[in-house]
C-alpha cells in the first residue's frame, strides 16, 4: 500500500486526499484507514487507477 501511495501521489499529487489516506493507512494498519483508503482508491478516475496500478507493476 505504500508503493501505492507514492505512484499516486507522483500522478494526482502528494496532497490528494487519496494519496494521503493511502498512506495514512500504510502507516497505521487499522482496518478502518485501510477501508477509507480503499473507498477514496475507488472514487478516482479510472485512468489514474490504471495509472497508479501500472507504475506498481514495472
Amino acid at each position: 500500500m505504500g508503493r501505492l501511495a507514492k505512484a499516486l501521489g507522483f500522478i494526482v499529487g502528494a496532497d490528494n486526499p487519496t494519496s494521503i489516506a493511502l498512506a495514512k493507512a500504510c502507516d497505521t494498519g487499522t482496518e478502518r484507514d485501510i477501508k477509507a483508503a480503499r473507498t477514496l482508491f475507488l472514487r478516482l478516475k479510472p485512468g489514474d487507477r490504471r495509472a497508479a496500478m501500472a507504475m506498481l507493476a514495472d
